[in-house]
């Protein structure tokens, strides 16, 4: 029996690069991003698994309300940095595909982060509609009415991030990524200390 939620209050899940975002050429000049912003399936470190179809209601409200996702810096509502020209869901998950914009000091900035391997998670910004349990302390989350994709620096999911190629970018990143699980790893830690007192 699905469970229905009316909380106003935004949550948020992280997505990281092993679902492989990647940066890509777009027009005008400026930096295109694509990639996995939700796997379905995957358990995430808040203990939520997104099932398939739960953004179906939320992508046909915004079409016929001629409206589209925002693109974020880190959840920041007052730094757009983009534009995602195409969400949709498919057998995976959600996939998205946008355009940082130039003109935007921020949006420069993150496709330099993007392009040197810096930053590379996603994280979306949405509403619980409906959920249930799903037997082991989390939730199968069936219904979601979602408002964002952010650019982020640490994502809760490891299978939503950027997969940044550029000219010997690839160990600079990869240290990076290295730098994040570690710091990720005692976050997980020091919750689980926090959970056990």
């Amino acid at each position: 029996m699905g469970l229905r939620m009316d909380f106003g209050a935004p949550e948020r899940k992280f997505l990281a690069p092993e679902a492989g975002l990647r940066v890509t050429g777009a027009a005008g000049g400026g930096a295109g991003v694509e990639g996995y912003a939700s796997v379905f399936g995957k358990r995430d470190q808040g203990g939520d698994t997104v099932a398939p179809g739960a953004y179906a209601a939320s992508l046909r409200a915004l079409s016929r309300a001629g409206r589209r996702v925002k693109m974020l810096w880190q959840h920041d509502p007052g730094q757009p940095i983009g534009i995602w020209d195409e969400v949709r869901e498919d057998a995976t998950g959600l996939w998205v595909r946008g355009r940082l914009l130039p003109e935007v000091a921020r949006g420069r900035e993150a496709a330099a982060l993007l392009e040197a391997g810096a930053i590379d998670g996603l994280s979306i910004g949405y509403r619980t509609v409906k959920a249930s349990a799903d037997g082991q302390g989390g939730r199968v989350l069936t219904e979601l009415e979602l408002w964002e994709v952010s650019l982020v620096t640490f994502p809760m999911l490891a299978e939503a991030r950027v997969a940044a190629k550029s000219e010997g970018g690839e160990a600079e990143g990869g240290a990076w990524r290295r730098f994040a699980d570690l710091i990720e790893e005692a976050r997980r830690d020091l919750a689980a200390r926090r959970e056990a007192r």
